[in-house]
């Protein structure tokens, strides 16, 4: 069943914080509950988010990504079988100063789905996290 974007805006609303008590449970308790297959379950966990709605444009995933707390998200590059994304903000530089060990699984998998609605095309995501430049860079693949 598909949300429409207001529920979700009202959700995001509501969850918003200064985020260092989500970090905690993302990056502390999340991959402690998980175990070795964190990563894998995350990735999934962020398609099943993503799933949830029904996704038009790209600006409703920024503002989705902006509203939660998750960052700034920016179309840097399109190819014809490839987009690149980076996401910055100041809980992206907060946690690269920070001795947590962060990974952005999540948003991988929320952007994968995201955009094979989008684009109709079955999709990967990959990350790049730059810790000098305080950005994550995410990388669509159409694989097919």
């Amino acid at each position: 069943m598909h949300h429409n974007l207001n529920m979700t805006d009202q959700i995001a609303e509501q969850l918003q914080t200064t985020g260092s008590g989500y970090d905690l449970l993302r990056y502390v308790c999340l991959p402690d509950l998980l175990g070795k297959d964190a990563t894998t379950i995350l990735y999934v966990l962020g398609k099943n988010i993503a799933r949830q709605i029904e996704w038009q444009t790209f600006d409703q995933v920024a503002d989705f990504f902006n509203n939660t707390g998750w960052g700034s998200l920016t179309d840097i590059k399109q190819k014809r079988s490839e987009h690149i994304f980076e996401l910055t903000g100041p809980a992206i530089s907060q946690r690269m100063k920070s001795d947590l060990v962060v990974d952005y699984r999540l948003e991988a998998g929320f952007l994968a789905e995201a955009f094979q609605q989008l684009k109709g095309k079955p999709c990967e995501c990959s990350e790049e996290i730059y810790p000098k430049k305080n950005t994550v860079a995410f990388h669509v693949l159409y694989t097919k």
